[in-house]
């Protein structure tokens, strides 16, 4: 026992230190700091673009081989067991924390780069939009989500089926024994988990302040800068830190069922005023695209030619994605116990793909229509597209009711931001709490208070990008840790 806890203090203080390291670097130094983690990352996607690219497809097929095989029918638990929570409560856990806060960026501002800078396409063309539709549901459909679902799967198998702590560590036993596990192996394994979740949740705070800032400024002209920015990470850190604190059937549930109606409102609001007809021929054809292309898209790569384009987007997402794994998953895990191994990927990685590539299509339709039908001028729009952060107040604006659809948005945005966060507090209280699958408190405010120090300090620095570059290369060896869980998960299914 006393072995037990002395690892879970080394996690718990190797993290916080390495995570200090990192955080004055990146505010004191962050010139320096801003060339490391680009240089790093360009050598990441430079030299391993094939790896990022082969790996995304293995996960999916490794999603797909469990649970469509002779194994889909365990269950994550015991035999009786059933699930915990109620499919919409999951659905809007699973995708307020996986995805939320990066949908509502990017929703607008992402099919809007695409169609006015398309790669090998004339711009701002009816060509250029299929090329936006159907890269946006590429970066934001089932391969991300089919890397969410290879921890998430395994850590719940583990914890519920055969009784091991929450650490992501324990999933690998199978492959490297209990005695690797439980020494430094499994203490680094643990120890990138806690800094990769902090870094992905620090960069989301970030970008949902400037978001939420944006919207305040557009709507009621309120002014920009440090104080507004600082105002809003403190007002949402209490109220993330007190849900976490409340209880993940409490307060966390509470936020994520609220914001799954006032996001799937959002979403009907937007259709019903929005260009009807153009967003389900977007849809249909996106899908199309996505389906028919898939292969070739997902494995495109220039051997001689430039990739920057496949950089700046689609690697960038694998490795982002890849990053926020470890995150994602142990929470995915936590809330999944009952659930069979198909139904749980059916649910993590069926449908919020569909859910997102709906998303993307209502919102993305709305910002493209204003470009082809020249209610906004392509100068306005590529102003959106360079602040993406203004872009859904810009497009939604230009719509009836314009303006409480905006209010509408701050809202949901906020919830998905609380929802993120106070997921991320639990599952850094959980890694760094020996696997408890239910942290004490004290760890919760402790973690709570880090990310949103860090967030300030990071917002003055103008230091969110270069962090969530190193985080992302920092979570480059997750990529063979999961490697090494797919097989650890299917040697032990074997065993059943």
């Amino acid at each position: 026992m006393d072995k037990k806890n002395n690892g879970s203090k080394t996690v718990f203080y190797v993290s916080l230190a390495l995570v200090a390291i990192i955080a004055v670097w990146s505010v004191a130094f962050n010139d320096s700091f801003t060339a490391v983690s680009n240089a790093v990352f360009a050598f990441l996607t430079n030299d391993f673009a094939w790896l990022y690219l082969i790996c995304m497809l293995v996960f999916l097929a490794f999603d797909l081989y469990v649970a469509f095989g002779k194994y889909g029918k365990i269950r994550l638990g015991g035999d009786d067991s059933r699930p915990e929570y109620k499919n919409l409560t999951w659905f809007g856990l699973l995708f307020g924390c996986g995805m939320g806060v990066g949908l509502v960026f990017y929703g607008v501002a992402e099919p809007l780069t695409h169609y006015l800078h398309p790669v090998g396409i004339e711009a701002a063309t009816p060509k250029a939009a299929d090329f936006a539709f159907r890269s946006f549901f590429m970066h934001w459909g089932i391969l991300s989500w089919a890397n969410y679902a290879v921890i998430g799967l395994a850590l719940a198998y583990f914890m519920f089926r055969k009784d091991k702590k929450g650490l992501i560590s324990n999933i690998l036993t199978p492959v490297i024994g209990e005695e690797r596990a439980g020494g430094w192996f499994g203490k680094v394994v643990d120890i990138l988990a806690v800094f990769a979740t902090v870094a992905g949740v620090v960069t989301s705070l970030g970008l949902g302040t400037l978001q939420i800032e944006a919207g305040f400024h557009k709507l009621f002209g309120l002014p920009t800068g440090l104080i507004v920015e600082i105002a809003i990470i403190i007002v949402v850190s209490v109220i993330y830190i007190g849900s976490a604190v409340s209880g993940l059937e409490k307060g966390i549930t509470f936020i994520s069922d609220t914001n799954i109606y006032v996001a799937i409102g959002l979403l009907a609001a937007c259709f019903v005023l929005g260009p009807k007809v153009e967003i389900l021929d977007s849809f249909i054809n996106g899908l199309g695209q996505y389906i028919g292309n898939f292969i070739q898209d997902s494995l495109s790569v220039s051997s001689y030619g430039d990739n920057s384009w496949l950089g700046s987007w689609k690697l960038f997402y694998w490795a982002w994605f890849i990053a926020w794994a470890p995150f994602v998953g142990v929470f995915v895990a936590r809330i999944s116990k009952g659930r069979t191994i198909r139904e749980f990927i059916l649910g993590v990685v069926l449908v919020p793909s569909l859910a997102s590539c709906v998303w993307g299509s209502v919102f993305g339709s709305l910002g493209i229509n204003l470009a082809e039908k020249g209610i906004l001028a392509i100068e306005t729009l590529e102003q959106a597209v360079a602040s993406p952060e203004t872009g859904l107040f810009v497009v939604l604006r230009e719509y009836p009711i314009g303006f409480i659809l905006c209010i509408v948005a701050i809202v949901s945005l906020c919830a998905f931001f609380v929802t993120s966060a106070n997921s991320g507090v639990y599952v850094l209280s959980m890694l760094t709490s020996d696997g408890d699958k239910n942290p004490p408190n004290n760890k919760k405010i402790l973690w709570g208070i880090i990310q949103s120090i860090m967030a300030v300090g990071l917002l003055m620095a103008g230091g969110l990008k270069p962090l969530q570059t190193i985080s992302l290369a920092a979570a480059f060896p997750f990529i063979f840790i999961m490697f090494l869980a797919c097989a650890a998960f299917i040697k032990a299914l074997k065993k059943e």
